[in-house]
């Protein structure tokens, strides 16, 4: 009865795989802007369960959105760059990197410059999707934009359609999703800028200032309520601030700045640069202090008294606190602008000032509270080089982000986790009180909170040290380079062998054509025919494996469910793999160019459209991964299968094919 129910479930899966999705429509229109500026609108409707992926999309992740567009021989200028509206960016397991994906509907809008009399401007867009258990290819679709006197006010929607014809709808925006999106990274902003003002309230340059500042409020104020309104004015105060400083980094940089900072090889560089020097302020090289005068100035209007005074009291607090906050700051609005959200920074200055306003609120209405205080001493230093210690980690981070960019392989995986090691490692050695910096107290003993914080930094560097070895570090995950930017994609000191093991099974070396994939040693071919010639070789079953660099299901089948032993054991032994990649964007050689069968008139270019293709041919179905079991005479050998994250029931499947191969 089992193997009548999985042979039953196995032809449920193919018969549901065995079709040809097309999940995304998309949708034209144009609004006129002047005389000759134009607005090209596009607008991907995506069914329910299937995500279309950014334009923007990291080094070696899915195939991003791409967008071209034909300049009519000079008479139409792109201006800019392609404007999507913010999605959904979630940190993949899979891609080890952070993914920004639309689902429902996604709109893209880019300005034109018409010099001509052009009626129409044609583009093509390039796209990829995936739902929970499938990939598909990327596919071209042709887009046309008709140029109206319509489009002045109400924009229209041309729909195309797979026979080229076209319907005009109404223009639609659903931001409901990126709105949704954008509120929780939002709210993410803020809770990070709320505990960061925290932190700096524990620096040596703000902490001593609580007490000060509420006896003056408790003491020249009339009564006890005066002072507590006084104390509440000055912390509003300190967030108008702040807050004013967030409105001027989103006002200088502008929307579409801030999109582009996070993938910015500058922006990063820069950055990386401008950490170094908060972290070595932090650990005592220098102070970064704004001039004396402006401390001078500032602190002569604080005496005028009244509302005015109170506000320039708080504004001298900020000047003269800078040495300590400035580098909070500073990390801040940056990392708030990189967001992509023009509000982020004003968001996160809130968060942060409303931190750092609300003890002078509290102590004032509560002065006796005063009295529990811990008194200031070296162990604000010590707060102060811990923060140094964690900027110098993130500043790698965005040297990382440069480096993943430009493909220089100067910051590969394992000299990244070697340089955190370094830094985590003497932030435990600091904290046990075995190193000192230039402005600490000389340490007799270390406190039970020091000694505990201390053994959670020890732990986390000893965590660290097996990533050297290809352990995937969930923990830190979103820090470091993917696993295969690195030296070795098998891990420092890992030979390709791999424990002694002949590469590849029971293959003595590796055939022509043929490589030993990674991290598994199977191995496998990228060229059908090759593949094919070499199982007549050796008499043994084909398994076609329809997969792409880009497929997160496919990562995740030969992640979790190819290195179960038993079904490692029949790709390395029994089968021979033939891994055919539908995204392989390398071109093809002149002589293997050829008209498509499935778009009369379109030739196939790539290598992958020549896989797709022979996929959405034979086995009528266009999804990915899809494995295949067959014969020398290209005959399957049982139905194919899609996506089976049941180890179980994929290596029954291996195991009934290459029974009927033998028979």
């Amino acid at each position: 009865m089992n193997k009548i129910f999985l042979l039953c479930t196995l032809l449920f899966v193919s018969l549901g795989q065995a079709q040809i999705f097309t999940p995304v429509e998309w949708s034209t229109s144009v609004e006129k802007l002047s005389d000759t500026e134009y607005k090209l609108i596009s607008k991907a409707t995506i069914e329910k369960g299937w995500h279309l992926y950014s334009q923007d999309v990291p080094e070696n992740g899915p195939i991003p959105t791409t967008f071209t567009y034909d300049d009519a021989n000079g008479a139409i200028k792109i201006s800019g760059n392609t404007i999507e509206e913010t999605g959904h960016t979630v940190d993949d397991p899979v891609f080890e990197m952070e993914i920004t994906y639309f689902d429902g509907t996604a709109t893209f809008e880019q300005k034109v410059e018409v010099s001509g009399n052009e009626s129409t401007i044609n583009g093509i867009v390039e796209f990829m999707v995936c739902d929970d258990t499938r990939c598909l290819p990327p596919t071209e679709v042709d887009l046309v934009f008709t140029l109206s006197e319509k489009a002045v006010t109400t924009p229209e929607v041309s729909t195309i359609d797979e026979d080229n014809s076209t319907s005009t709808i109404s223009k639609e925006h659903d931001i409901s999703n990126a709105a949704e999106s954008t509120d929780k990274s939002l709210w993410g902003i803020f809770f990070i800028a709320f505990f960061s003002g925290f932190a700096a309230l524990l620096t040596p340059c703000v902490f001593p200032m609580i007490p000060m500042t509420v006896s003056f409020f408790t003491k020249q104020s009339k009564n006890k309520a005066a002072g507590i309104k006084n104390a509440v004015i000055y912390g509003l105060s300190i967030i108008v601030i702040y807050v004013l400083l967030g409105i001027l980094v989103s006002l200088v940089f502008g929307a579409d700045a801030l999109n582009a900072l996070s993938t910015n090889v500058w922006f990063n560089i820069i950055f990386f640069l401008l950490l170094l020097v908060f972290a070595a302020s932090f650990l005592g090289a220098f102070e970064i202090m704004l001039p004396n005068s402006w401390a001078n100035k500032v602190d002569s209007q604080a005496d005028r008294g009244g509302l005015i005074g109170i506000f320039f009291m708080a504004l001298a607090l900020a000047i003269v606190s800078f040495s300590c906050t400035g580098p909070i700051v500073g990390t801040l609005l940056v990392q708030a602008a990189a967001g992509g959200s023009q509000i982020g920074p004003i968001v996160g200055m809130l968060g942060f000032s409303m931190a750092i306003a609300l003890p002078f609120a509290l102590f004032a209405a509560f002065p006796g509270w005063l009295n529990s205080l811990p008194k200031s001493g070296g162990w604000l230093n010590t707060v102060k080089v811990v923060l140094g210690f964690l900027e110098l980690a993130l500043a790698f981070k965005f040297l990382s982000n440069a480096d993943l960019v430009l493909q220089l392989h100067w910051l590969e995986r394992e000299v990244f986790i070697t340089i955190w090691i370094a830094i985590f490692g003497a932030l435990a050695f600091y904290l046990f009180g075995k190193i000192q910096l230039p402005h600490d107290s000389p340490v007799t003993h270390i406190s039970v909170g020091r000694l505990s914080l201390g053994l959670i930094v020890l732990s986390f560097t000893i965590y660290m040290i097996p990533g050297l070895w290809g352990a995937p570090l969930n923990l830190i995950s979103a820090f470091p380079p993917p696993q295969h930017y690195s030296e070795s994609p098998y891990g420092v000191g890992y030979t390709q062998l791999g424990s002694g093991q002949v590469p590849g099974g029971q293959h003595n070396e590796v055939p022509e054509g043929a490589h030993l994939m990674p991290p598994h040693n199977i191995l496998a071919f990228n060229d059908y025919d090759k593949g094919l010639a070499y199982a007549k070789q050796v008499g043994k079953p084909i398994m076609i494996d329809f997969t792409g660099h880009a497929c997160v299901n496919c990562r995740k089948m030969e992640q979790n469910v190819w290195v179960k032993p038993k079904v490692l054991d029949i790709l390395k032994n029994d089968v021979i793999l033939i891994s055919l990649y539908v995204d392989d964007k390398r071109k093809l050689e002149d002589d293997d160019v050829v008209d498509s069968k499935l778009k009369p008139g379109k030739k196939l270019k790539y290598i992958g459209q020549k896989w797709s293709e022979l996929q959405t041919i034979k086995y009528k179905t266009n999804s990915q991964p899809f494995y295949v079991l067959m014969d020398h005479n290209e005959e399957n050998l049982l139905a194919p299968v899609a996506y089976t994250p049941d180890a179980e029931a994929y290596y029954n499947w291996l195991k009934k094919g290459i029974s009927k191969f033998k028979k």
